[in-house]
């Protein structure tokens, strides 16, 4: 994948265009459609699956449902792996994507991060389709990020806007990813180990494409394929901690003190007869592109530091900290010496402070870390943090590179970078300076990544 800053020519060679390398071959490693047919692959009438082999000698028929940002990338590679095999399918993605049909599959683009009358529309396709199969069905199940939002089939007597009102409410409060997939799966019928009860007799595999920290089964894409942990219990306490109550529609408070009363089932849980036929497989996540990351680093003859995948937390705080460790790299050696690249993964969070700006998560880290460079001796740190989505807040940016020079630079173009951070402007800023990372929608999500590299010890 070939990125670019801004929407001007490839940068001249130096830790810019070095950056963009690694990042180009990190996303290379969490391509979908490579990443499904390396784990999907037909031999005769031997269908290997994930973790399972499955006869086909024994199936009468074959159907695919995929939900997320990757879906349709990821639908069109098991389509040319099933070819004539395959009886049929749905798939939905979300809009502006590559691929707006497919040969096989019916593929809806709904919406997200709520979902829409094209996430009911898919939804319901689906489930049609899955209701009444027999043991001698099979389901293949592409799941990525953004399912929660892309694929919803409400509840009880829930209806799309109430669902709407909750996520928009719950995606406000502050609330973690978890929490809110913890009230999503007690509102849908798919979430939660649904689509599993719905796919029940027929044998199910799905192939899972993280956008989760820490890539827990059960919270990407809100679990529709295994067991859920959580109860209605949990989803109400959900409520009460961030105090939404008040602001959620009446038929939302009433389903959740049904369900804990136990006048409504539970989401599937461990042990349930739909998950004796059933195998979930994680095909690619965050550490994967970090992995593929440090390899092209340490090509480039960078000494590689891999700190993880699990960085959270307010963005600008992040860029501070991965500036902090490139200052130690070049002013002591620590934790190791230069040149070095350090590599981190994860979602960072934004607290609007002040409303206005323009700019997303990535691109906020970035300018935090340019200004806590702001000096001559740290020129030779360079930090590109990256969306993989290719999608940074309101902007066409999916994220932005930085150096110890950037904040001086952008001084000189009459730009206030304290000013663009403290307004949350970061995407105003890094489109003028012409370094917010380009790549448009990349077909995939695998949360960020933070690249650091310091070339040289620091200077003074």
């Amino acid at each position: 994948m070939k990125l670019r800053l801004g929407h001007g020519p490839p940068p001249s060679p130096g830790p810019a265009a070095r950056l963009l390398e690694i990042l180009g071959v990190a996303m290379q490693a969490v391509d979908p459609a490579a990443l499904v047919a390396s784990h999907l692959r037909l031999d005769g009438e031997q269908l290997h699956a994930g973790p399972v082999t499955v006869d086909l000698g024994a199936v009468d028929r074959v159907f695919l449902v995929a939900a997320g940002k990757a879906a349709a990338t990821m639908a069109a590679a098991a389509e040319r792996i099933l070819g004539p095999r395959l009886s049929g399918g749905v798939a939905v993605t979300a809009r502006g994507g590559g691929i707006h049909r497919l040969e096989r599959c019916t593929l809806h683009e709904g919406g997200h991060p709520l979902p829409d009358p094209s996430s009911l529309l898919a939804a319901r396709q689906m489930a049609r389709m899955l209701e009444g199969l027999t043991e001698r069905d099979l389901v293949i199940a592409l799941i990525s990020g953004g399912s929660s939002a892309l694929l919803e089939l409400p509840a009880g007597r829930l209806n799309l806007v109430d669902l709407q009102t909750a996520t928009a409410s719950l995606l406000a409060s502050g609330a973690a990813i978890h929490e809110i997939n913890t009230v999503r799966r007690h509102l849908s019928r798919l979430k939660g180990g649904g689509l599993a009860r719905l796919a029940a007799p027929a044998r199910l595999v799905a192939l899972v494409l993280s956008d989760v920290v820490g890539s827990p089964l059960d919270a990407i894409g809100s679990g529709p394929t295994v067991p859920d942990p959580t109860t209605y219990a949990d989803a109400a306490a959900v409520i009460a901690r961030y105090g939404l109550w008040s602001s959620l529609p009446a038929s939302i408070s009433e389903h959740l003190r049904t369900g804990m009363s136990g006048r409504i089932a539970e989401t599937a849980k461990q042990g349930e007869p739909c998950f004796a036929r059933s195998a979930t497989a994680l095909i690619g996540d965050n550490a994967l592109a970090a992995r593929a990351a440090g390899e092209a680093a340490a090509a480039l003859g960078y000494g590689v530091l891999h700190l993880g995948s699990r960085f959270q937390g307010e963005a600008r705080e992040l860029g501070r900290i991965m500036a902090s460790l490139g200052q130690a790299v070049a002013a002591e050696g620590l934790p190791l010496a230069a040149p070095a690249c350090l590599i981190a993964g994860g979602e960072s969070t934004v607290s609007l402070k002040r409303l206005g700006g323009v700019g997303g998560r990535n691109q906020e880290l970035a300018l935090a870390a340019a200004i806590a460079l702001d000096d001559p001796r740290w020129a030779g740190i360079s930090l590109a943090s990256f969306g993989t989505d290719g999608v940074d807040g309101a902007t066409d940016a999916a994220g932005a590179v930085v150096d110890g020079t950037t904040a001086a630079r952008a001084r000189t173009m009459g730009l206030d970078p304290q000013q663009a951070l403290a307004g949350h402007d970061s995407g105003r800023f890094f489109q003028t300076l012409g370094e917010a990372i380009v790549s448009g929608p990349t077909g995939t999500n695998v949360n960020d990544l933070m690249v650091l590299l310091v070339d040289g010890t620091a200077a003074g």
